[in-house]
């Protein structure tokens, strides 16, 4: 256990009868849906074994009007990527007056655009990685020249590592940024941190035990994230006076973008310690190789409990 995260007491304020009946959103249309329908399906089953009534909705095979009908009072969003991680749907639940779990629609909608959320932070002084926006058009040396090899190439709104590679030659960024404007047009080169990549999920405004992560993988990418079994993830990934020197500056990450509620804020630490942060994740993922449940049980919450004091705080804005 680490001492600066205490634990967490169980959120059983009165019976499950108090949250009504309640729609897991999960599955929809993004590129993410695979690890949507995972999550949602955890969520799902760990609600009914605390006696909600809950329901699986899946929004890439139902439509509103369907959810309007159904009359829910509420509603747990683990949907990730475009379409539920980005605004649109906390957008129209806002409509309908159905109190959501997590972000609102502006802080869901700058929290999905990469480019948007750094220029955000860097704004306010938080630090991140050196970047520019590529085209087909873009001069690819010039920009070896200025951000160095290698070097990150991303979709601006996809999540997962969805569209992500590492070029170490100008060829390599070219084919890179092919791929990544497969998942969206505005696309990012982004400078290499050489360091540990660590994860911090925030919870009702605790930032919990970090998660470091070593993988025998290029980078962190989408298999090391939900299917390979060599990823190793190291809770709490750093030493305790380091993690709270840490806290303040990831929830200042948190707030800038206005997000609410849970997430999940990723970031670089360079060689010495200096944090370049990365992206926020409004709706992280709820499987079994998921970071948020892991840093949850590190700081004494079981998956109900989690899953519970996160419907507890869904509400419109």
């Amino acid at each position: 256990m680490n001492a600066s995260f205490p634990p967490v007491a169980a959120t059983d304020r009165g019976g499950p009868e108090r949250f009504g009946k309640v729609a897991v959103l999960l599955g929809g249309r993004s590129a993410e849906r695979e690890i949507s329908l995972l999550s949602g399906n955890a969520v799902l089953a760990a609600l009914r074994r605390r006696g909600v009534d809950a329901h699986p909705f899946d929004t890439g095979r139902r439509g509103l009007d369907e959810l309007i009908a159904e009359r829910f009072d509420r509603v747990f969003i683990a949907l990730h990527g475009r379409y539920g991680e980005d605004g649109t749907i906390q957008g129209a639940l806002e409509l309908l007056g159905i109190p959501y779990t997590g972000s609102g629609v502006m802080a869901s909608a700058l929290a999905m655009d990469k480019w948007r959320s750094k220029l955000l932070w860097l704004a306010a002084g938080i630090p991140t990685p050196a970047y520019r926006l590529i085209d087909a058009g873009s001069d690819l040396d010039a920009v070896v020249r200025e951000l160095g090899l290698p070097i990150f190439v991303k979709p601006a709104c996809e999540g997962s590592s969805i569209g992500v590679s590492k070029a170490k030659t100008v060829a390599e960024l070219g084919a890179a940024y092919r791929e990544a404007a497969k998942y969206d047009s505005l696309v990012l080169a982004e400078a290499y941190i050489d360091g540990q990549e660590v994860q911090f999920p925030i919870v009702a405004d605790r930032v919990l035990p970090s998660i470091r992560i070593e993988t025998p993988h290029e980078f962190y990418d989408y298999d090391a994230k939900y299917f390979a079994d060599d990823t190793r993830y190291l809770c709490p990934g750093l030493p305790a006076e380091e993690e709270r020197r840490l806290a303040e500056r990831v929830m200042s990450a948190f707030r800038v973008l206005g997000c609410r509620g849970w997430g999940r804020v990723d970031l670089m630490l360079d060689r010495d310690g200096k944090p370049y942060f990365l992206e926020v994740n409004t709706s992280p993922g709820m499987t079994d190789h998921s970071l948020v449940p892991m840093a949850a049980r590190q700081s004494g919450q079981s998956f109900e409990e989690l899953v519970l004091e996160i419907l507890e705080m869904a509400r419109v804005e």
